[in-house]
Parts: structure tokens; C-alpha cells; sequence
């Protein structure tokens, strides 16, 4: 399988948010307080995703979006691959690149936060070099106000 890794661009803020709203959805329900749940429809993704895009890196398989990250300085906020690409090596290679733009930035380790309960993003981390740093609240957008949810840090040092 052939990956093209760029910089996103405002021209993918509808794809990215549609495949960030279904990954959301499907590594998040039942491992996030329930009240989240009506914030996170498949619009709340286009402004949220618009805001990030300029530090947002799109993985493209025969010219179609695959999955993203974003870089956040050392933490890797976002890592979201497409159904249909998960088992691929998509995540890894988007990953391996989130890692590196941490590290150039001359961070000595980055960090993510995983919901608990979300064990295939957990083992996923754990065999690419990530351990799990424990537990924090994460905050989390709410429209107008935010909702702590419960996270792990993930981290890797270079």
C-alpha cells in the first residue's frame, strides 16, 4: 500500500472532520461520560477540526484521506485513521511522523491521551513504543463549557 503524507490543507477540513467524527465516535462511545455525547456531532467536527488544521498531517492512499494526526507542541492530540484503513500501517506511519515532528520541535517526549476503556488504541501505543504514564483528567470541549473526562497519558521518550 502506497501512503503520501502532507501537511493538511483548509481543502481537507470536510473529509478530515467526517473521518474525526466517525473514529471519534467508534474509539469514544462508552469510554467517555455519556453528557459529551450530544457535543460531538458529525458539524461540531468542521470547526474543531478548521482550528487544528494547521498543525494537522494527512496520510493519503491513492489520493483519498486515510487518517490524520495533529501535533499540538509535545503532545499528539489527534491520531485518527479510517475503518477501512486500520490494519494497514497507516496508523503507525502517521504516528512514527507525529513523533518526529515532536522531536524536531526539540521535545525529548511526547505524550497522548487514550480513554481507558479504548483497548485496540491502547495495545496499538503500547507495540509502536508508547507506555502508559497513568491516569489525569482530560478537558474535553462542550459547546460553551468543557466536561473533564477521565484519560490516560500515554507517553515516549526519544
Amino acid at each position: 500500500m502506497s501512503i503520501e503524507l502532507r501537511p493538511a490543507t483548509t481543502d481537507d477540513v470536510p473529509a478530515l472532520a467526517a473521518l474525526w467524527h466517525t473514529g471519534w465516535h467508534d474509539g469514544h462511545a462508552g469510554h467517555v461520560p455519556d453528557e459529551l455525547l450530544p457535543f460531538r456531532t458529525a458539524e461540531s467536527f468542521v470547526p474543531r477540526t478548521a482550528e487544528r488544521i494547521d498543525r494537522a498531517t494527512v496520510a493519503l492512499h491513492d489520493g483519498e484521506p486515510a487518517g490524520f494526526t495533529v501535533v499540538d507542541g509535545e503532545e499528539v492530540e489527534q491520531v485518527y485513521v479510517a475503518a477501512a484503513h486500520r490494519g494497514t500501517g497507516v496508523a503507525a506511519i502517521l504516528l512514527s511522523d507525529a513523533e518526529q515532528r515532536v522531536a524536531a520541535a526539540g521535545h525529548e517526549k511526547a505524550w497522548l491521551a487514550v480513554a481507558p476503556g479504548n483497548a485496540r488504541a491502547r495495545r496499538f501505543y503500547e507495540r509502536q513504543g508508547w507506555s502508559d504514564g497513568g491516569g489525569f483528567s482530560y478537558t474535553a470541549e462542550a459547546g460553551a463549557s468543557t466536561i473533564e473526562v477521565p484519560a490516560l497519558r500515554y507517553v515516549k521518550a526519544f
